[in-house]
């Protein structure tokens, strides 16, 4: 359990000996762009972490974001991390410093239904001016699950061999993203390794804070969306750096989430027994949903350290102790692709 961010933060950002043997094995800096979204801050300071126990501290780690959390820059710059203040979507891309290795977070999602055209600058029109700027780097690049069509929930989940239906222009400017970078692949040589992360966990934020915080409020959960698959944030950062490994002129393809296919009502039931009330539900679950096999992420890099069961532990731990949350919910309850 945790009593305060910094404890969460910490252990968010505490290296596994496997990633930093990973780290060991390359050379040159990182470039994290879009470090300052809710992922950015914790994977930029698992990064210079991770890099130091690998005897890389001459290494660089930029963090480079408009930083509309001023506190968020401070925080990483006293931690090592080297901060770059620019807009990617209409700054200078030849200011950014030369590296080897280039993570890149930048995403427009939310209020891209009522203006789609944010979706398609942000998700497609961005990673050609990265490509075009980072030819020679590795390239790990945060896409989505959204990129699959809904799959029945008896089924496993999509492969990454299973074709793509995006549902909606959010699903469909990040499906752009994926083929700009494997353009870049293709015609220069850059090698790219793409990540369809399904909801990372990071207690601040995410869907178990999200159903956690309804059943705590006495209010109705809806279950049409009935299945889910979520994954500790420490985890997902630490298969981003090590997916650098794996980048390839053949862009290396891979789900990101957790092994299991958490149905919606037993989550809500596990959070209304920790809180000591009934669950409210709401609607009937559907047949499909947004589900990603994770066969080969966890053969490749294991699975999980922190388990479903502590994840909810952790996080009803967390609202009950009234510790911060981000108050933006993550919307993974929406079918139809509008956000």
């Amino acid at each position: 359990m945790f009593t305060s961010e910094d404890e969460l933060q910490d252990r968010l950002t505490t290296p596994s000996a496997a990633l930093v043997a990973d780290l060991a094995a390359g050379e040159g800096d990182l470039v994290v762009l879009g470090a300052g979204g809710k992922m950015g801050p914790t994977l930029c300071r698992l990064a210079r972490r991770g890099l130091d126990a690998a005897g890389r501290s001459r290494d660089r780690v930029y963090a480079v974001s408009r930083w509309s959390d001023p506190r968020a820059a401070r925080d990483l710059a006293g931690h090592g991390v080297e901060i770059v203040s620019l807009d990617l979507l209409g700054g200078d891309l030849a200011t950014l410093p030369d590296a080897a290795d280039v993570v890149f977070m930048m995403g427009v999602k939310f209020g891209t239904s009522t203006a789609p055209y944010l979706a398609w600058i942000g998700n497609a029109v961005l990673p050609a001016r990265v490509a075009e700027r980072y030819p020679d780097a590795r390239i790990a690049v945060f896409s989505t699950g959204n990129v699959y069509p809904l799959t029945p929930v008896t089924g496993g989940g999509c492969t990454e061999r299973d074709p793509v239906g995006p549902v909606g222009e959010y699903a469909m400017s990040c499906l752009g993203r994926e083929r700009i970078f494997e353009h870049a692949a293709a015609t220069r040589g850059t090698r790219v390794a793409i990540l369809r992360l399904n909801y990372a966990i990071d207690l601040r934020y995410g869907v178990l804070a999200d159903i956690g915080r309804t059943v705590r409020a006495g209010e109705p959960v809806d279950v049409t969306t009935g299945h889910v698959n979520v994954v500790w944030q420490g985890y997902a950062n630490e298969v981003a750096l090590r997916s650098l490994r794996h980048a390839a002129a053949e862009p290396f393809v891979l789900n990101l989430t957790g092994p299991e296919t958490a149905p919606v009502r037993r989550v809500a039931a596990a959070f209304a027994e920790r809180f000591g009330r009934e669950p409210v539900l709401a609607g009937e679950e559907a047949g499909t949903a947004l589900l990603s096999d994770t066969t080969l992420c966890h053969r490749l890099f294991g699975y999980p350290e922190v388990p479903l069961g502590t994840l909810i532990d952790w996080q009803a731990a967390w609202l009950e102790a009234g510790l911060p949350t981000s108050g933006k919910p993550t919307k993974f309850a929406v079918r139809d692709g509008r956000f």
